[in-house]
């Protein structure tokens, strides 16, 4: 098995031998790369070989060759004219351990975090800037307040104060009956059932810190190679981005900060919880002693929560180098200080009150309405900041929503959040309360706080305007398919004949491929809805402090009915997200291609460091990026080589961002082959300030060479949009797809429609590939991309190959 060289700033400018590893073979010697894309793949079906080798990695992730290319570097003369291929494997990164499919619940911290990284593409030195990242930051941190508030609604409220305080709810419930006052036993003191009761959002929070801290060790500790020194960039501040920073994909210290800060709010927020109910016990039973302690510990944990606030306030990411330094003890020490205060309080709440007892909903309930107002403002205030963002921005030509998608998709995480909160909180209570409804006359317990109520009635409404969405969509996919059916028959040889479903069959694929690059126009209308249905839902349970259908009560007979089966049926759909969650992640751990297929979902949204929530599923690519950065630099160090980066969908992603982070010398000697990408199509509309045309410029210009392939019938991939020096392209397509329309004699059945995979199975692959090792060579200059007026769209010829 190979070794790689530990140091590789090291190396020599001598190309014929080093000092210390063994004599370099012949610099015809090149290499191939193959980075698989979403959903992973095997280096069995990667190579097309089932003997495969090992050759740096491990079982997490790691470079495969087939076993008669493993001693490739001791016989060079074997492969002239023909790369040796390697493999590397990282799907085991995302979805290949099925506990992993639990991280479905933490979807609304993953999209929080994607909302950081989307900000439009304006100077990096713009005070907006600071206050964007600021902003989401604080938006991630109400989302953890309102995990532990939806924790202590269930096992706090709805459990130990409603139902264990009340006789008819209690009754028939074994396991509660311990807790009953009917029981006058010691734990049937409210209080007391309260401190009991606390331990289950306490460990809600500790196993989110434990889970945040082991992928921490597992990904974020992986640090990129050494660079050479007096290699600067020499590329345009312009066309800079923070992903050839080289600290960008080093976040140990930044996640361990916000895990103390989350963790600590989290605590709190249980603590605040336990001493608002204290505190009107105490207020009714005229305890002064306990009022004062419960005055003392209420201050305690104020400053424990503006302490928070500050850390979150000046965490901000530091990239230009690998931050290893350690926090500071203030830090370190808040979440045991958070843990100590709240021991005080359980011990406080649980303090003898003869004659306390626990009737109606849990003191301080309406918490849930007050986080989903400051969610709004933050939201609003966040959109405000990227509107300043996208008026200084750099190129926002193609920008998802001119620069909205940051705070759109911020809105969808709190709304996600409030869903999954409303639904296990209803379905908990329609689980304590028997047949009866939850708030109803006659019900046993009140039941969850009515904004929640609220919250689930406009959800019929958000999926009307959403399904109206999706039938425009269809729509579309109709108009333009018949639209294009008239061109396909033109792109193949007029000898085959023509087929009037086939043609139907390619045109309604490269339709429904578009739908991609609608994405935008669902995301804008669901977010907006999203926001104007949660303020009425807001405004209505504060103005009538009831549930919609006792609210509407007095109302017309319609106007009643509709609003009682809006708030019925809504209520169902948030319980029916959480239990399709819970299902697809039980299915999962027992079913490997439906883990597979959920793996899908992390490797698209995982891609980003957890920036903004620390309880977010783990990014991979802190872990991918060195790993692919190491192999290039070391390999292409010890042996002289020349090497070809080939990245296939999200692998093209991770292949950009390795090459940024080589230096220049390394860069000069790799060449980057990408299809299928959807670096321009996704990530430079998307995320513009990491991936957008200046930044794809500076890539370019910084390179040997660069090939994208792309198709019409490809949903994910799509060309780069930039241009080499003297008019040739980057892009080389569109390929055809399928590659005969009918059937001949080369191909008497009909060929597959390959869509966004099987790139390899296109000659333009093999010959595109051998073009680049043809061309790169360490003494060639960088490419410089022409003016962007120069460019073209790529035409498509007989063949199926570009023009260009």
């Amino acid at each position: 098995m190979e070794t790689a060289d530990p140091t590789p700033h090291a190396r020599s400018t001598d190309r014929d031998t080093t000092a210390d590893g063994p004599p370099r073979t012949a610099p015809q010697l090149s290499l191939e790369l193959l980075v698989h894309g979403v959903g992973g793949t095997t280096a069995q079906e990667m190579l097309g070989d089932p003997r495969v080798q090992l050759i740096t990695g491990d079982d997490t992730a790691a470079c495969y060759r087939r076993t008669d290319d493993a001693d490739a570097e001791q016989r060079p003369d074997d492969y002239r004219g023909e790369p040796v291929r390697e493999a590397y494997c990282w799907s085991n990164l995302t979805s290949g351990n099925g506990a992993r499919a639990l991280w479905l619940i933490l979807v609304p911290f993953m999209v929080a975090n994607l909302a950081h990284w989307m900000r439009p593409a304006a100077p990096s030195e713009h005070p907006a800037q600071r206050i964007y990242d600021l902003l989401v930051r604080i938006l991630a941190l109400t989302l953890t307040v309102l995990l532990a508030a939806a924790s202590c609604e269930v096992a706090l409220d709805l459990t130990a104060w409603q139902c264990a305080g009340t006789t008819v709810c209690a009754a028939g419930k074994s396991w509660m009956g311990f807790l009953s006052p009917d029981n006058s036993g010691w734990w049937s003191a409210p209080g007391r059932r309260l401190a009991l009761a606390s331990m289950v959002p306490l460990l809600v929070i500790g196993f989110l810190w434990g889970l945040s801290r082991r992928t921490w060790s597992a990904y974020e500790s992986a640090s990129p190679p050494p660079r050479l020194p007096g290699t600067s960039r020499d590329t345009p501040v312009a066309e800079r981005t923070a992903l050839s920073r080289e600290g960008f994909w080093y976040g140990r210290r930044l996640v361990a900060r916000l895990r103390a800060a989350h963790t600590t709010a989290g605590v709190l927020t249980v603590a605040a919880v336990l001493l608002a109910a204290a505190a009107k016990a105490d207020g009714d039973g005229g305890h002064p002693v306990l009022a004062v302690t419960g005055r003392a510990l209420t201050a305690l944990v104020i400053v424990l929560a503006a302490v928070t606030l500050i850390v979150v306030w000046r965490t901000a990411r530091s990239e230009d180098a690998p931050d290893v330094s350690s926090d500071h003890l203030v830090v370190r020490a808040l979440p045991f200080a958070s843990l100590a205060v709240l021991a005080l309080t359980m011990v406080h709440i649980g303090w003898a009150r003869p004659g306390a007892r626990s009737h109606g909903p849990l003191p301080g309930a309406d918490a849930f309405g007050g986080i989903a107002v400051f969610q709004g403002v933050l939201v609003l205030a966040l959109a405000v900041t990227a509107w300043v963002l996208q008026r200084a921005a750099r190129d926002d030509a193609r920008t998802a929503l001119r620069g909205m998608g940051g705070p759109a998709v911020a809105l969808l995480a709190c709304a996600v959040g409030g869903v999954l909160s409303g639904g296990v909180a209803q379905r908990f209570a329609d689980w304590l309360d028997g047949g009866a409804t939850p708030g109803q006359a006659h019900a046993p317990i009140p039941g969850p706080p009515v904004l929640l109520s609220w919250q689930a009635s406009v959800i019929p409404a958000l999926l009307v305007v959403v399904a109206a969405v999706a039938v425009l969509a269809a729509v579309r996919v109709v108009i333009v398919r018949n639209r294009v059916a008239k061109d396909v028959p033109g792109l193949y040889d007029p000898r085959e004949q023509p087929d009037a479903g086939r043609t139907k069959r390619i045109a309604a694929t490269i339709a429904g491929a578009g739908l991609t690059d609608s994405a935008p126009v669902l995301i804008a209308a669901t977010s907006a809805v999203t926001l104007v249905l949660g303020a009425g839902a807001v405004i209505g349970a504060w103005l009538t402090g009831r549930a919609p259908g006792r609210a509407t009560e007095g109302a017309p007979p319609v106007v009643h009915a509709a609003a009682e089966t809006a708030e019925s049926l809504g209520s169902w759909l948030m319980g029916a997200g959480v239990i399709l969650l819970i299902t697809m992640g039980r299915r999962a751990y027992r079913d490997h291609s439906a883990r597979r297929t959920i793996g899908i979902l992390w490797d698209v949204g995982t891609f980003w460091p957890r920036a903004a929530h620390p309880f977010a599923p783990p990014c991979y690519a802190e872990r991918a990026v060195p790993d692919l950065t190491w192999r290039m630099a070391t390999w292409t160090e010890r042996f002289d080589g020349r090497l070809v980066l080939s990245g296939h969908s999200q692998g093209s992603v991770l292949a950009a961002a390795a090459v940024w982070q080589l230096d220049l010398v390394t860069r000069s000697r790799v060449a980057l082959l990408t299809y299928g990408s959807p670096l321009e199509r996704l990530y430079g509309r998307w995320f513009p300030a990491f991936f957008g045309p200046p930044a794809l410029t500076g890539l370019h210009r910084e390179m040997d060479d660069w090939r994208n392939l792309w198709r019409f019938t490809d949903p994910i991939g799509g060309p780069i949009r930039l241009t080499c020096e003297g008019g040739r392209r980057i892009d080389q397509g569109p390929l055809r797809d399928p590659l005969s329309f009918g059937r001949t004699l080369q191909n008497p059945l009909p060929a597959q429609i390959l869509g966004h995979g099987d790139y390899q199975a296109d000659p333009v692959f093999g010959t595109v590939r051998a073009e680049l090792i043809a061309r790169l060579s360490p003494d060639l200059p960088c490419q410089r991309p022409a003016d962007e007026s120069t460019e073209g769209r790529p035409a498509q010829g007989s063949s199926g190959r570009s023009s260009g």
